[in-house]
């Protein structure tokens, strides 16, 4: 070191001290400090302010200069308002007063640690953002980084003054799309901290998580597995899991939470935590979407998606709900339909099983145990209505047509024809694909409502639980006699159809009325009625009653039965929370 340097450092640096009367005892005349925390750049503020020249500090270079002073020690001690007592001055009376002073000087602390860890700068800035998080936000005045800026603007009033006007109001959550630029480590120890204060709503802290996975989550598959990235994208779902709320049935979206336990798996998480998050999804199944749902599978699994994870998050989704209607049971004593009309959470997962059915039916590695292990994983009354479960088998069908006749039979079993809509009925009783007692009851149910009005239904000589349990030999046997009965009720609807046509007027109105629920089969449900009528008297032994004979099968659309999708997260239109 030159000799017009060593001597103004000598005066407020006790290390230089040291080290200059070190060099002189082993009469070397250079000084080598090889591990000076914050290099050049950092020696030469320390050397401008010992020569008395200007020091510009700021966010970026405050740390290093921080590190440098206390490793040259200038100290107090050695002279009064030394570098080490002015800088933290500054930091105390700015820099942790300012929200984003504070993050730019987090950030800046990895590349000096463990200097800045020992200092205790990294723990202060951490606790002045984690309380800034939790000031009013109508209370927030300064600008903000990324897509949720503060909003101002001056305007020019009559006398000439201006003066600013918030456009919005500052969303809960203003605070944090700021932190997302946070290395996986220091951001788990802020929202810790955060988390901590006790003051924070738990959906802004779901918020904050679900952006910060979005930010930096890759979008592709090969991505997250790849074995640049993968550990990385290990430690940081492991960190989202560990930091979601304690309280599992608030925060994060069900869909988020799906899509999590998604990445999780295909990162190999650890049990514990995907367990974790099969129980949080499962309290919010009822806001799932069905492409949510199409977990991929692993090895060894050799079906597309992993049904056997949608069976457990089905379970518990059941265990939560027979628990609630324990602990409710003394104040809600009412039948099954009030129970329903209470518990539209049920009908909603009702649906969204019925629309998964019909996704993962295409499955050709897919068993008919499982199909039906998940179709009776929720109770009957969470489907009043069995269009989506008849979609679903129908596709089932239609992909595995080597079926067997046993096979048809369960998976036909599953469907309640008098819970059918118009539209699934006509559609059944086309569908060659059928065994003959399904089409058989679609039929004779259909013109029953159809003439008779569904209070006719209760008192019908071909009941649904009859038709099922019979033996195939029993069916074979009493084929003619149901077929009798169902003659003796298409003519009754005759005669009355024969009645109203007499009239001319009401002739018309019919006619016109042909779309409403009250109508008689199309000509070709006729038709195939007729086969059935020809075969139910002893010419069934032509065609297999239980076997497919078309490739083909008319769409199906059901009205208010939409399958529900859901869209991928956008990085730049997020949703603030109010």
């Amino acid at each position: 070191m030159q000799n017009f340097v060593k001597f103004p450092l000598l005066s407020k640096s006790n290390r230089m001290q040291k080290l200059v009367l070190k060099a002189s005892e082993e009469k070397c005349d250079e000084i080598n400090m090889v591990d000076f925390p914050g290099g050049p750049k950092s020696f030469e503020i320390c050397a401008k302010f010992c020569y008395g020249m200007i020091v510009t500090l700021n966010a970026y270079n405050i740390v290093a200069a921080r590190c440098a002073a206390e490793y040259l020690e200038m100290t107090e001690d050695v002279d009064r308002g030394n570098l080490i007592f002015k800088i933290e001055v500054f930091l105390n009376s700015s820099i942790f007063r300012s929200w984003k002073d504070s993050i730019i000087v987090l950030q800046t602390t990895k590349s000096l640690l463990p200097s800045s860890e020992n200092l205790k700068i990294v723990g202060r800035c951490i606790d002045s953002i984690a309380s800034t998080t939790s000031v009013d936000p109508a209370n927030i005045t300064w600008s903000y980084t990324y897509n949720r800026k503060l909003s101002a603007q001056d305007e020019i009033v009559d006398n000439g003054m201006k003066f600013r006007e918030k456009i919005e109001s500052v969303p809960k959550d203003w605070w944090v799309e700021d932190i997302c630029e946070l290395d996986i480590d220091l951001y788990k120890r802020v929202m810790t901290a955060v988390k901590s204060k006790g003051r924070m709503d738990g959906a802004v802290i779901g918020e904050a998580l679900k952006t910060y996975a979005i930010r930096w989550l890759p979008d592709s598959v090969d991505a997250l597995v790849s074995d640049v990235h993968s550990w990385r994208n290990k430690l940081l779902v492991e960190t989202i899991v560990c930091l979601l709320p304690s309280d599992k049935g608030v925060g994060c979206s069900c869909s988020f939470l799906l899509k999590l336990l998604k990445v999780a798996i295909l990162v190999g998480l650890d049990d514990s935590a995907k367990e974790d998050l099969v129980k949080r999804i499962s309290l919010k199944l009822h806001e799932a979407f069905v492409k949510d749902l199409l977990i991929p599978a692993r090895s060894p699994q050799t079906t597309l998606y992993d049904v056997e994870m949608v069976q457990s998050i089905v379970n518990q989704y059941m265990m939560h709900e027979k628990r609630s209607q324990d602990l409710n049971v003394e104040k809600n004593k009412m039948g099954c339909t009030d129970f329903i009309l209470g518990h539209g959470s049920l009908l909603s997962v009702g649906k969204l099983i019925d629309g998964y059915l019909e996704e993962i039916a295409c499955d050709p590695n897919l068993s008919v145990a499982s199909f039906i292990d998940l179709s009776q994983s929720i109770p009957e009354f969470a489907r009043p209505v069995h269009d989506g479960l008849y979609k679903a088998i129908a596709m089932y069908l239609k992909e595995h047509p080597s079926l067997m006749k046993a096979e048809k039979k369960k998976m036909c079993g599953l469907m309640d024809v008098k819970k059918f809509t118009m539209d699934a009925s006509m559609h059944a009783a086309q569908n060659e694909r059928l065994p003959l007692r399904v089409v058989v009851q679609v039929l004779f149910f259909e013109q029953v409502r159809a003439g008779a009005g569904v209070g006719s239904l209760n008192n019908n000589p071909l009941d649904t639980s009859h038709s099922t349990t019979n033996t195939d030999e029993e069916w074979e046997k009493t084929a003619a006699e149901d077929c009798n009965s169902l003659k003796k009720q298409m003519s009754q609807i005759k005669i009355k159809e024969d009645g109203f046509q007499k009239k001319g007027k009401l002739s018309k109105k019919n006619s016109k009325s042909s779309k409403s629920g009250m109508k008689l089969l199309p000509s070709r449900s006729r038709r195939i009625f007729d086969k059935l009528w020809v075969m139910g008297k002893g010419h069934a032994e032509n065609r297999s009653p239980e076997t497919s004979g078309s490739s083909q099968s008319p769409t199906l659309m059901v009205p208010g039965n939409a399958t529900k999708s859901s869209g991928s997260y956008s990085r730049h239109g997020r949703h603030s929370i109010s």
